[in-house]
């Protein structure tokens, strides 16, 4: 029929303009080795931006805070991934990462391997933390991840003291999946969670870190493109050929001859 023929078209349409949209929403690519970080904070103030994507690496001691940040926007979903090489020699250590965001609020790990032990016989140790995903807006007494920035700490616990200041070498990478309209909300906050934005002047803001100057590739909140917007367009066009269609199933042949029964 006309309107199954017209159906698939726009459907067809629809995906096609759906298709560039989505792969601009993605993660931006990695950055080459040269110019990704070799050293990492010791404090918040102090974090060590990375881009996602990027592979940074640091050399410190057992028993230090290293600290990174990085950028997160709505409708993403990070994962952090950290390895540490340990000392030839060293006694049991239990390592673990920790995300905070713009808020230094700690945000909890969906799942992912937070903190791990490794034994005198281990030589390395590798940690995950997936996040919840990003959200444009929440109430204030939730602890929604918000969009902006993030920081990640990776330190050792409970550390026997004769491996205090044993050298080690630690490299972090952070990797988004764009969730899309799934994690769609009506609402989004006045500016990112970035350090420092507030007390720019307003004129500045859209280019404004002072404290952290890395943001998305598009620039903040450029998630507002969701497949939401695909899905409804759908909807309303299945529904407009569903009414169609209906009617020309139920108008019947044509005006009831007038001609007498029997006649």
């Amino acid at each position: 029929m006309w309107w199954v023929r017209a159906l698939s078209a726009a459907l067809l349409t629809l995906g096609a303009a759906a298709g560039p949209a989505a792969a601009d929403a993605s993660p931006s690519p990695s950055q080459e080795e040269s110019s990704a970080p070799t050293q990492a904070g010791t404090s918040f103030r102090t974090a060590t931006e990375i881009e996602q994507g990027q592979r940074a690496t640091a050399s410190g001691s057992t028993g230090d805070h290293l600290y990174w940040s990085f950028p997160a926007d709505t409708g993403q979903r990070p994962t952090v991934r950290a390895t540490v090489k340990l000392p030839q020699t060293h006694a049991s250590q239990t390592w673990q990462i920790d995300v905070y965001d713009g808020l230094r609020r700690r945000q909890a790990c969906q799942y992912g391997a937070q903190t791990r032990t490794a034994g005198a016989d281990v030589s390395s140790v590798e940690l995950a933390c997936v996040l919840r995903t990003v959200r444009a807006w929440a109430e204030p007494w939730a602890n929604d991840p918000l969009p902006g920035t993030y920081y990640v700490r990776l330190t050792a616990t409970g550390v026997a003291t004769a491996d205090l200041g044993l050298p080690v070498s630690t490299a972090i990478q952070v990797d988004s999946k764009d969730i899309g309209g799934s994690a769609a909300v009506d609402g989004s906050l006045a500016e990112p969670l970035v350090p420092g934005i507030a007390s720019k002047p307003e004129e500045e803001q859209e280019d404004a870190a002072v404290l952290a100057g890395l943001e998305p590739e598009d620039g903040w909140t450029s998630g507002w493109w969701s497949d939401r917007w695909v899905w409804t367009a759908i909807g309303g066009i299945l529904a407009a050929l569903a009414g169609v269609g209906g009617y020309a199933l139920t108008r019947g042949t044509g005006r009831p001859s007038r001609v007498p029964p029997g006649a």
